[in-house]
């Protein structure tokens, strides 16, 4: 990885939240839905919305997920995205959310 790349990465504020509130999106050209994710007391709560409809509103919500939260806001539809939430795009174009350990806390550092 060439010096670029990694000051890039290096870049990328990436932490570890905890999903609070999960709505339907309606309004998003792709099934999609709002949420809202806890990063601690110093970062506080961001919202997003991700096209992660695979996963029923409940099953995520209390649930510990990687974001990056340093990328500026987005408009999408009636919402601004204030963070993008990671996750790996399988062979059915379906998301599957990056968990970190359980032993981590909310607003820890991913490097």
């Amino acid at each position: 990885m060439g010096q670029d790349n990694l000051k890039n990465f290096a870049s990328l504020d990436i932490r570890v939240g905890e999903i609070l509130e999960v709505e339907d999106f309606p309004e998003a050209l792709n099934p999609s839905y709002i949420i809202r994710i806890n990063f601690g007391d110093a970062i506080g709560i961001k919202k997003t919305s991700a096209q992660v409809t695979n996963y029923t509103k409940e099953s995520l919500i209390g649930r510990k997920c990687i974001a990056i939260i340093n990328l500026g806001d987005k408009q999408i539809g009636p919402i601004i995205s204030q963070c993008l939430i990671l996750g790996s795009v399988t062979t059915n174009n379906t998301v599957q959310l990056l968990s970190p350990e359980e032993n981590v806390s909310i607003g820890d550092r991913i490097a």
